[in-house]
Parts: structure tokens; C-alpha cells; sequence
């Protein structure tokens, strides 16, 4: 009787990571083909709509990008903290407080030049952004607490403090009854690229993107926030101030994550409203893993599933598939990500029984 056993390799598997990531790809994209068929939907229109939703027209490919801007800056955020082996979970969170916090800004001082308008915003947001990360940094290395349940639960809160503000203080008086600020003078707004549907939030990625990959490769803390991966023993044994390393990456990644609420609010919407939070701090978790926290792979990553959700879109409108859709072929990318990375290190055998 043919039987398995698992196997410790000697080294790494070379290669394994694409073949996982494709595996995973293929794997998803599979499962959502069973789930069309499960409702009562022809797969085969169903890819052929996923597919012209996706690289059938420029527009898509714009909106695309245009997604992938925010889906890029949380995933640069989440990377810096994954990198240390800390699980900041609070992406979703950290984007909302940015988004607030740049809304301030816009509303307290609309009638500012925007050469000063514009950089207040983004101060605005990565200060709060950092500071929203910065609480659950505090409450590990005080009390020991699991980042990931407390960056989890501020999510939430985060959420609700957004809703708060645009059904509450926020509103604007001429809306009709809908949540949502006025509209941000043109001074607070990032503009767009040529005349493209593209901003220039585009060129905010490429200089985090640059910074993200010369600090980690030239500068000493990067080193150091690399070695502290290693774990708290390991660090302190070092001499490296292990609680000043937690802290600082996850304020960093905090910032990242609420520079892009504030892209995405000023360049994207031109005012705040509750549209503005449709998971991007959660897709960036799967980006992240994905690229295996690289800049340019999560870049790459990033417009990918920009791309997934402009074609699941498309299949809303053409096919009434359910919005959660595209929320679940993210959450099966991430599974078979993560459960594929068994094969990096082990590998199966087959040997004979009696």
C-alpha cells in the first residue's frame, strides 16, 4: 500500500515560492470557478467576463491602478512590521485614521496654498496613522499583549469613529441626508496626471517604494530591524533595544498605512465618506505575503489584485455575483499562500507499506 511520509529538507526549496504563488493563483481561481457553477452561472462566461473586466478596456486598467495605490503604501506598511516578526493586523485602521486625520486638515484650512495645504494633510495623516499603530506597540511591550488581537480590535473602532464623524459632525448639511464631508477645496486636492484618470498618489508610491528598499539596504536600523526578526532573546542578546524596535516599526508602518487614507481621500474622492473603506489594509495582508515583503514584488502584487477586484466589478454588474466574492478569492489566495509554505522547508516521500 503506497504511502507518504514528510521529510525536513536539507535547504530551502529553490524556486518553491513562484510555484506556491501560482499554485495558490490557480488553486483560487479554480475554487471561484465552482463557485459560479454552485450558483447557477456558466464558469465559462464567468471567466470570459472576469477576463474583459480586467485587461479588456484601458479604463479597467486605469482603475486599477488608481486601486492599487492604496492597496501599495498599506502593504509597504504591513511589510515593515512582518519583517520584524511583529503581526500588525490594523492596516484597515491605521488607513481610516490617516484618511481623518487629512480630512481635518482639508476642513480646518481650506483656504491654505496648497504647496502648504497638501503637505499638512500628509503630515496630518502619517502622525495619526503612526500613533493609531503606536497603541497596540505600547500595550505588547508593557503588558504583553498580542498585537494581533489589539491592532484587530482598533480596526473596528477606527471604522466607527469614521462612521461617527461622517453621520455626525462631518456631515455635509448639503448632502441629502448621506453621510459625507463637503467636498475639499481644490487646494487640498492631489491632482491627476496629465490628462489621465491616474493622480499623482502614483508618485507618492515610487518615492515610499525607493525609501522602503534603501532603508532596509543601506542604513543601520535596517539591519537592525532585520536581525530583531530573529525574536526579543535573540535581539537583546545582540544588544539591540529590542522595545525600541517594536515600536518604531509599527508607528512606521502605521504612517505608511494612514498616508495612504490620505491619498486616497484627497487624490480618489476629494472629500471622506464611508465608500473609502473597502478592505484595502485587509488585501494588503495578502500582498504582502504574496511578494514575500519586497517592494517591487508587492508592487506587482499590488495591481494584481487591484485587478481581481476591478474584474469581480465587472461580474457584479454583468453577473449579480455577490460582493463577498472577491473577499473570499483574497481570503483563499492568502490559505493556500500560507499553508504552501509547508513545502518550502518539508517535502513528502512516498514509500511503500506492508
Amino acid at each position: 500500500m503506497a504511502a507518504f511520509r514528510v521529510i525536513k529538507r536539507d535547504e530551502p526549496w529553490r524556486g518553491g515560492a513562484l510555484v506556491i504563488v501560482l499554485g495558490a493563483l490557480a488553486f483560487s481561481l479554480s475554487a471561484a470557478i465552482l463557485m459560479l457553477a454552485a450558483q447557477g452561472k456558466s464558469p465559462l462566461q464567468g471567466a470570459l467576463v472576469l477576463w474583459q473586466g480586467t485587461f479588456g478596456h484601458l479604463f479597467a486598467l486605469e482603475d486599477a491602478l488608481r486601486k492599487a495605490v492604496p492597496i501599495f503604501l498599506c502593504s509597504l506598511g504591513v511589510a515593515v512590521a512582518f519583517r520584524m516578526q511583529v503581526w500588525n493586523i490594523g492596516a484597515e485602521g491605521q488607513f481610516a485614521l490617516g484618511a481623518m486625520a487629512a480630512t481635518w486638515a482639508a476642513l480646518s484650512f481650506p483656504a491654505l496654498p496648497k504647496p502648504l495645504l497638501l503637505p499638512l494633510m500628509f503630515l496630518a495623516a502619517l502622525a495619526a496613522g503612526g500613533l493609531w499603530a503606536f497603541i497596540p506597540a505600547w500595550l505588547k511591550l508593557r503588558f504583553k499583549v498580542s498585537e494581533i488581537i489589539t491592532t484587530l480590535m482598533l480596526n473596528y473602532i477606527a471604522i466607527l469613529l469614521l462612521d461617527y464623524l461622517v453621520f455626525g459632525v462631518w456631515k455635509d448639511p448639503s448632502s441629502f441626508g448621506f453621510p459625507m464631508t463637503p467636498e475639499f477645496s481644490p487646494n487640498a486636492i492631489l491632482g491627476p496626471i496629465g490628462g489621465t484618470r491616474l493622480h499623482w498618489g502614483l508618485a507618492v508610491c515610487a518615492v515610499a517604494g525607493v525609501g522602503f528598499w534603501a532603508f532596509f539596504r543601506f542604513t543601520i536600523l535596517g539591519y537592525e530591524l532585520k536581525a530583531g526578526g530573529e525574536g526579543a532573546r535573540v535581539a537583546r542578546y545582540a544588544g539591540l533595544r529590542y522595545g525600541f524596535l517594536v515600536a518604531f516599526v509599527m508607528a512606521v508602518s502605521g504612517a505608511l498605512s494612514g498616508l495612504a487614507g490620505c491619498v486616497e481621500t484627497s487624490a480618489a474622492l476629494g472629500r471622506l465618506q464611508p465608500s473609502i473603506m473597502t478592505g484595502y489594509g485587509y488585501t494588503a495582508i495578502v500582498v504582502a505575503w504574496l511578494a514575500r515583503l519586497e517592494p517591487l514584488p508587492i508592487a506587482l502584487a499590488s495591481f494584481l489584485l487591484a485587478l481581481l477586484r476591478v474584474g469581480v466589478e465587472n461580474l457584479q454588474l454583468e453577473m449579480q455575483v455577490p460582493a463577498a466574492y472577491g473577499s473570499i478569492m483574497e481570503g483563499l489566495i492568502l490559505l493556500t499562500v500560507l499553508a504552501g509554505q509547508f513545502f518550502q522547508t518539508y517535502r513528502l516521500e512516498r514509500r511503500r507499506g506492508e
